[in-house]
């Protein structure tokens, strides 16, 4: 796939990145509330490299973590999307999901709204069997829309995020696995 691909929902666009995304992601990931559940935030200059690496790697792929508009509201209100697991882990290779939204928009169900069109594309037109998603243990949000989307947990596949350093109180991570309907 060499055009990135547009998802649309009933309230969502998920779109490629544009760089009019780079200044609003920045403050998304400045916000603490919304880095709760990672490490640290991050400045500009770190923002706008991951921005950057986000969207060459939907140019390349097609896919990947679109950038969240909410028609009327909001150009730009995080992203959600797939990509590959980036580190080695007792279940990768895998195909991981994930959203990050500005503060603003959380509590409306448009996290889960979102991830259930990039799963259905993950499983419909990308033809993966099963995505996973994790999250720190104490990300109860995140945990519920993983449990909204279907997605499963086993205590067995918890691990530490080696993305993550040592000591830190958020290395434990639980993993949620979602499985294609006919694969079941």
């Amino acid at each position: 796939m060499s055009d990135a691909v547009t998802l649309r929902t009933q309230r969502l666009v998920l779109r490629p990145w544009r760089p009019a995304d780079f200044a609003p992601f920045a403050d998304l990931n400045a916000d603490p509330r919304v880095m709760e559940f990672f490490p640290r935030v991050h400045d500009r200059g770190e923002s706008d490299a991951m921005a950057a690496i986000i969207q060459a790697r939907m140019r390349a792929n097609g896919y990947g973590l679109w950038a969240v508009e909410i028609p009327g509201e909001a150009d730009f209100a995080g992203f959600i999307g797939l990509q590959a697991v980036p580190f080695d882990a007792h279940f990768t290779p895998a195909l991981e999901i994930g959203w990050r939204l500005a503060h603003a928009a959380w509590g409306r169900g448009l996290a889960t709204e979102g991830a259930r069109a990039a799963l259905a594309f993950a499983h419909d037109e990308l033809g993966y069997s099963e995505v996973v998603s994790m999250t720190s243990f104490g990300n109860v949000r995140s945990r519920r829309v993983m449990e909204k989307l279907g997605m499963t947990h086993d205590a067995r596949d918890d691990f530490d995020n080696p993305r993550v350093p040592e000591g830190h109180a958020l290395r434990a991570h639980v993993l949620y696995r979602h499985r294609a309907a006919s694969s079941s």
